[in-house]
């Protein structure tokens, strides 16, 4: 049976927050992305060649409708890929695990957190989900104004991360209100103090900032520890680091302290 001209128009719609909200599917694509968020949740939909339908028939076993074989121009045609890979499934956005909220901050004492203010770009959002997932932080703690994690955009650039990433969105400034005055809070700014001569502590929240005006004043003020990424040319260079590179370089510097 060929896909519908309704099933598409469903599909399509998904790149839309207020559709995603509504519906509360998001739109994961590639054998890559859709094998790892098999591992973890149970698509409600799946659009895929009978090969790759057939190859992956036991992780698949527990659905008992939702399953469509489509040609590979069929799924060129629901596809946000400009060469889509053999599958598209929609899987049910999950409950974020609010291991960081309330007045008890527990989870929060012994392990490394990021938070983001006002990362716009999906790219960037999906490439820092992906480094939080290689050095073993869970949770990325988000200001309303950053971009929707379940953008289709973002989806993909986490290359299956975000299956083991926990994600919450959240007021942040009442948030780092709420957290222990002597809480660690870094945050990477231009007038910061050298990363790699700095003490850095085993547990904590690293605050990454938006793409053309870092860090906003209203969380900088929050902010108890001041980071730099130095640069190393002694003449013209560039005027900042773009925000996932600078994430991974952090988190790196802070992974390479652990006992």
């Amino acid at each position: 049976m060929a896909i519908s001209k309704n099933q598409i128009k469903f599909v399509r719609q998904l790149e839309q927050k207020k559709f995603r909200i509504r519906e509360g599917l998001f739109v994961a694509e590639g054998t890559k992305v859709v094998g790892d968020l098999l591992a973890h949740y149970q698509p409600q939909v799946v659009f895929a060649t009978e090969n790759w339908l057939a190859e992956h028939h036991a992780q698949l076993s527990p659905l008992t409708s939702g399953l469509y074989p489509v040609t590979p121009d069929e799924l060129r045609r629901i596809s946000f890929l400009q060469h889509p890979q053999q599958v598209l499934a929609l899987f049910p956005i999950p409950q974020p695990t609010d291991v960081v909220l309330g007045s008890n901050h527990s989870a929060l004492t012994s392990t490394l957190s990021l938070a983001l203010d006002g990362i716009q770009d999906p790219g960037n959002l999906g490439t820092i989900i992906r480094i939080a997932d290689w050095f073993g932080i869970t949770d990325i703690i988000c200001s309303e104004n950053t971009v929707d994690a379940w953008n289709p955009k973002v989806v993909q650039a986490t290359m299956g991360s975000i299956s083991r990433v926990n994600i919450i969105y959240i007021k942040l400034p009442e948030f780092l209100d709420s957290l222990p005055e002597d809480f660690p809070v870094y945050g990477t700014f231009l007038d910061g103090e050298n990363i790699y001569q700095q003490p850095l502590s085993p547990h904590g929240l690293i605050i990454m900032g938006n793409e053309g005006n870092g860090i906003s004043p209203e969380i900088r003020s929050r902010v108890n520890r001041h980071l730099l990424i130095p640069s190393y040319r002694t003449d013209d260079t560039a005027e900042s680091l773009n925000v996932a590179i600078a994430t991974a370089i952090t988190c790196a510097e802070f992974r390479r302290r652990q006992p």
